[in-house]
């Protein structure tokens, strides 16, 4: 019998489990962006010593976990369960990225929304006493990225100004039984949301539907209100995602500005780079939540946050099929408190 269930779709954790540590790794246009102090380390070469992109990709979630450990004064044997994924086919930068690790891996996929999705089922995994240690860790790069999903980089292709630039980026979160938070204490997976939008160069805007169904969901589900956060974090729907989620808001009666932040919008400067609509990829939320977010929650800025990643189920395949973009968000909530 369930008794984690609250409402339609979400889990109230019973012993919520802390973030032990988090990392996050960067390259060097996130280096030029305005939460550069927040990245654990920052590689100016986009190859990170590596050979190819992908190669370059793999490294960077390594680092990222190593650091998170590191910082947790752990070593790989001490984590009992890995959820990663990736953008890349068969998520080969999380699985070639921790292949060396020897810990039980979970490989998962919901685009820019799997650090959320990792995070909630290494939670989940914890709270129902499967585990005291789990991790959860991403990573997105603009080359491979664009080599997979769009043109290669030589064919200098145009970009439209709905277009988001791909983070070359990658975060690592160690979660525990116990430890001084912040902590995951609810979470709400997404139903897949797909509002006919076809074109992969607008993906904030297939994206932000699912937004506002998971966040509307969460807060239907606990008697929630925008009120009862000191951040509603979406990622990444950039700056015209964004707004589309703000009208979806105002549709219902229900006013996000004040409280809303989203990642692909917050990691890049519009002013000083050309980034158009503003970051994506696993990297970017993962990188912006294990850096700005978790800091500003141990800083004591905020002391409740909702995390509501979001991703494009979208490949290139059935991109060239014609196939419209389904959405996905996952919602985690987190509290400075149990």
């Amino acid at each position: 019998m369930s008794t984690k269930h609250t409402g339609s779709q979400t889990l109230t954790l019973t012993s919520p489990p802390s973030i032990l540590s988090c990392a996050c790794v960067g390259g060097k246009m996130e280096r030029e962006g305005p939460l550069s102090s927040d990245f654990d380390y920052i590689d100016p070469d986009p190859y990170c010593g590596q050979t190819t992109w992908e190669k370059a990709e793999s490294a960077m979630l390594e680092k990222a976990f190593t650091l998170a450990l590191g910082k947790a004064a752990m070593v790989p044997s001490d984590v009992q369960y890995v959820f990663a994924g990736d953008l890349l086919n068969q998520c080969i930068s999380s699985s070639f990225g921790l292949r060396g690790t020897g810990i039980p891996f979970f490989g998962i996929y919901g685009a820019c929304s799997t650090m959320a999705e990792g995070l909630a089922l290494a939670a989940m995994t914890i709270d129902g006493g499967f585990a005291d240690t789990a991790a959860a860790v991403t990573s997105s790069h603009f080359c491979s990225a664009e080599r997979q999903f769009r043109t290669p980089l030589e064919y200098g292709c145009q970009r439209t100004p709905t277009a988001q630039w791909t983070v070359t980026g990658a975060g690592a979160a160690i979660l525990s039984a116990d430890g001084p938070g912040p902590y995951v204490t609810h979470i709400t997976p997404g139903r897949i949301v797909d509002a006919g939008i076809t074109d992969t160069s607008n993906m904030g805007a297939a994206m932000a539907p699912a937004a506002h169904d998971t966040i509307s969901a969460h807060f239907s589900d606990l008697g929630r209100s925008p009120d009862d956060y000191d951040l509603i974090l979406t990622g990444d729907l950039g700056a015209l995602g964004s707004s589309v989620l703000i009208d979806l808001f105002r549709a219902d009666g229900i006013e996000l500005c004040g409280r809303h932040g989203d990642c692909g919008a917050m990691i890049y400067s519009p002013d000083t780079q050309d980034v158009h609509s503003g970051g994506s990829g696993c990297g970017c939320c993962a990188s912006v939540l294990c850096g700005h977010i978790i800091s500003g929650m141990r800083s004591g800025k905020w002391s409740r946050v909702l995390f509501a990643a979001t991703g494009a189920l979208m490949s290139s395949t059935s991109s060239q099929q014609g196939e419209s973009i389904p959405g996905i968000s996952c919602a985690v909530s987190l509290s400075s408190t149990k």
